[in-house]
């Protein structure tokens, strides 16, 4: 959800490809720990992810400015077909294991057990946000990530390079997917279904609202939240599988009440 939003600001597009570089991240990272060992496969999976959003930027997306938002979406697609064809020619397509060396053995608090990963997972989430929070507060190119996204036409009368912005939004994305690679990795392995888990941000961004990093947070809360409830106490009623649905249901209910989301900015358009 967050490398979304952070296209999403910097762009006003929505990142089809998200899913795809989380993927292509993970298992570049597996595919050199055999290699070189753990720590010179994540700086090597760093650069990689940097050369890849510098390339896509320059090559896909500096040539579309000023293209409407449809013309840039249909491009992120094409961009997540690229990256999973060559995975696929790099890597192959088996699955593959990843492990992070975090502990399996769960807390138990009051007879409720609770994972560790999960508390570990939660809390590298939280200070990834902090930093980007920081970033966009208090930095020259956070200032002007911001402004692009309010008026890019105003941004760039006031000295702002709107392609160097565009540049490192899409590496900070790509960053973040490497961080969504390692901690999914970890948990379920690495294989190609793991570009499809990006449509799990789709309802969070829906709650949350897609231009607020603080709303990703919220709405991911929200999401898991409603999905741990609604498959303990509905669950078992209806045979299972209410944990899959219960978080665009929610999602739903938000669109009918708030449909910018808890966070989202209201667009007022004249007619």
């Amino acid at each position: 959800a967050l490398g979304f939003v952070l296209i999403f600001k910097a762009s006003s597009v929505f990142n089809f490809a998200q899913g795809a570089m989380t993927l292509f991240s993970a298992l570049t990272l597996v595919g050199l720990i055999p290699l070189v060992g753990f720590w010179l496969a994540l700086v090597g999976t760093i650069l990689v992810m940097c050369v890849v959003a510098v390339v896509a930027e320059r090559v896909a997306f500096r040539p579309l400015i000023g293209s409407s938002p449809l013309v840039i979406f249909m491009a992120t697609i094409g961009l997540a077909y690229i990256l999973e064809g060559v995975a696929q020619m790099v890597w192959g397509t088996q699955p593959h294991g990843l492990k992070l060396g975090l502990p399996i053995d769960p807390l138990k608090i009051a007879g409720i057990f609770i994972s560790k990963s999960d508390l570990i997972s939660a809390g590298a989430a939280g200070v990834l946000v902090a930093l980007l929070i920081l970033f966009f507060q208090y930095t020259k190119i956070g200032l002007g990530l911001r402004a692009i996204a309010n008026d890019q036409v105003a941004a760039q009368s006031v000295g702002i390079d709107l392609r160097k912005v565009w540049a490192i939004a899409w590496v900070l994305a790509g960053l973040v997917a490497l961080a969504a690679g390692m901690l999914w990795g970890s948990r379920i392995g690495v294989h190609f279904a793991m570009s499809l888990i990006a449509l799990k941000a789709l309802p969070v961004l829906i709650i949350g609202g897609i231009e607020s990093i603080p709303g990703a947070i919220v709405g991911g809360i929200i999401v898991g939240v409603a999905e741990a409830l609604g498959e303990g106490f509905i669950g078992p009623y209806v045979g299972g599988g209410v944990q899959d649905v219960m978080a665009y249901l929610v999602a739903l209910i938000f669109l009918l009440v708030r449909p910018y989301g808890i966070f989202g900015q209201v667009a007022i358009e004249r007619v």
